[in-house]
């Protein structure tokens, strides 16, 4: 990246930067030349954090995105914000509308009563305020939320994110190693246009620099669309597993995810997550989730951005092989 463009020095704070996304973005921003001030419900837990940058460039702050007064803190003195905070499933407090909608609008008018225009809001591909998912309505929300209180903020939509930590690959890896079958919700149809993690952190980097223009929506996906079953397909030959791929309709599919959401609850958090199945998500999985043909043409992708995207076959294999049969070195024999 040009070197005019690094902000050597200058604070941005990053909200939801200890998770799966997050510890990616703060490396990016980190090699970039920021200092990055982390916002977390629990700084304890992010420590993790400190080798990415140089001593004293990443320091983790207490904020929770439902108590204004610690996202205000949080705020003090920095000239950009990244919010990242995001829920896949519903837990006590930490619903949808708490978090992406209540969490994303606290925020943006936090950071707009700061006087910051330097905002980057991270939402998902098919985040539409009519969809009767409830994941993505909050995330249509939460983009017209932060629009009303940062017209100039940059809004990200990733489709299916991958990388090492991910809990779409290694999820179902981990289903295939013990159950003989992996069932393809939505008929296994969907299309999806998985995107590097990496790439992502890459993108959030570029808009804070000067790549992007100013109250854009920029749709990040990967160099390839796949359908559910070939991305299942994927996970069994990398494996080297074979596995009953199995259509499951929607009619079979809603009972079944209410079925785990019981489960769930009566378990008291000790149901596998690697199993957990809601009903929200079987609506999600039956929706094609691709970068769509206005944003390509208006180049609000990656490309967009000048970043090149990863190729799943590039990346996946070097952390689903410790899924294999006989572990992760089980196509390297001594000679």
């Amino acid at each position: 990246m040009s070197d005019t463009l690094v902000k050597t020095g200058r604070i941005v704070t990053v909200f939801g930067g200890s998770g799966f996304v997050g510890r990616h973005v703060v490396r990016a921003l980190a090699k970039d030349g920021w200092r990055i001030r982390v916002a977390t419900r629990r700084p304890d837990l992010a420590f993790h954090l400190q080798p990415l940058g140089r001593v004293g460039q990443i320091h983790a702050v207490q904020a929770n995105v439902r108590y204004p007064a610690s996202i205000a803190a949080a705020l003090k003195g920095a000239e950009a914000v990244v919010n990242l905070v995001a829920v896949l499933n519903e837990s006590g407090r930490q619903s949808f509308d708490a978090v992406h909608v209540f969490g994303a609008r606290t925020v943006a008018k936090a950071a707009a009563e700061a006087g910051l225009t330097n905002v980057v809001h991270m939402s998902a591909l098919g985040a539409d305020v009519n969809s009767d998912s409830a994941y993505a309505r909050t995330k249509g929300e939460s983009e017209s939320a932060v629009r009303a209180a940062c017209p100039g903020a940059i809004v990200l939509r990733p489709s299916v994110i991958f990388g090492p930590e991910d809990s779409f690959f290694n999820r179902f890896a981990a289903i295939a190693r013990f159950s003989p079958i992996l069932p393809l919700f939505g008929g296994g149809e969907t299309k999806f246009q998985p995107v590097y993690v990496g790439d992502v952190a890459e993108a959030v980097a570029r808009a804070l620099s000067g790549y992007g223009r100013a109250g854009t929506t920029y749709e990040l996906g990967g160099p390839q669309v796949k359908t559910f079953r070939e991305l299942m397909q994927y996970v069994c030959d990398v494996t080297g597993r074979s596995r009953l791929l199995l259509p499951v309709p929607n009619e079979l599919a809603n009972p079944m995810a209410l079925g785990i959401e019981i489960a769930d609850k009566l378990s008291l958090g000790l149901f596998p997550k690697t199993l957990l199945l809601t009903r929200d998500q079987v609506k999600l999985l039956g929706r094609d989730n691709i970068v769509s043909a206005a944003a390509q043409s208006e180049t609000r992708t990656l490309d967009g951005l000048c970043i090149l995207p990863e190729a799943i076959e590039s990346i996946v294999p070097k952390y689903l092989g410790r899924f294999r049969k006989t572990g992760q070195f089980a196509d390297h024999k001594p000679a």
